[in-house]
């Protein structure tokens, strides 16, 4: 079995193949864990984490089971591999494994009813010979509730294809927005050119790496740090809840779409 067979085999991924690319997905593993939890019937929300929610530590909140919870959030986490959309929500719900709380639950569960409404949903991959290598990144400045630290989100490109995507909470708090942009984005950069010397050794030779922010950063070594509007910045579903409509828009723009189209 070559290494992407075994990777495949690994999570549970799905791949569809067309002329024009491939599908990849964990639609049957979806199924199962929709089934599992008795939501095949329920309402799914156009979002995995709602605008109004805030996720917190809950000290007065009733308490849940520990084993039931943790095992809940291992089943979501696993399907990251494909959906970058319940990436942020997803783990801002591990933040709180220790000690559970029913908000926490109620929380894991609209991501489970979210996951019911998109299981023929999968990424896109187009089989397009462009290589060039671009990221996305941005940072939810002192998001937390609990205690201010920031989250940073992250995604990778090699032509058009999505690769690579990160969401994490980060253990130092930053003085401002821009402290904690240009941190995010020396991280972004150090990830670019890690990539572009593993395609380089594969003999694929990157020129310029575009890494798009949405505040002004300058320019590093030849390669270009790109000004984008915030309401164009597809990191933003990596850090912070977002409206339906945006974040359908964003989601599609990472390549997320349905199997059967």
């Amino acid at each position: 079995m070559s290494m992407v067979g075994q990777l495949t085999y690994f999570l549970g991924l799905q791949v569809k193949q067309s002329t024009e690319g491939y599908n990849i997905s964990q639609e049957k593993y979806a199924k199962n864990l929709v089934k599992k939890f008795d939501l095949e019937s329920c309402k799914t929300p156009r979002t995995p984490i709602s605008t109004s929610t805030k996720v917190s530590k809950d000290d007065t909140g009733a308490s849940v089971d520990n084993t039931v919870y943790r095992s809940l959030i291992g089943i979501l986490l696993y399907l990251t591999a494909s959906q970058p959309d319940i990436m942020f929500s997803v783990g801002m719900c591990a933040r709180y494994q220790s000690d559970p709380k029913e908000s926490h639950l109620i929380a894991a569960k609209r991501i489970l009813k979210y996951i019911k409404g998109t299981i023929q949903y999968g990424l896109w991959y187009s089989k397009d010979n462009e290589l060039s290598l671009s990221a996305y990144c941005d940072a939810d400045w002192a998001g937390n509730i609990d205690d201010k630290k920031r989250t940073s989100g992250e995604c990778f490109f090699v032509g058009k294809n999505l690769v690579s995507w990160l969401s994490k909470k980060h253990n130092s708090i930053s003085l401002s927005t821009a402290e904690a942009e240009y941190i995010v984005a020396g991280g972004c950069c150090t990830q670019l050119v890690w990539m572009k010397q593993m395609l380089l050794d594969y003999g694929l030779t990157q020129r310029t790496m575009t890494l798009y922010c949405d505040n002004r950063l300058g320019r590093i070594k030849g390669d270009r740090i790109g000004n984008i509007q915030t309401d164009k910045q597809l990191a933003d579903i990596l850090t912070k809840p977002l409206d339906a409509n945006r974040f359908e828009i964003l989601i599609s723009a990472l390549g997320i779409c349905r199997i059967d189209q």
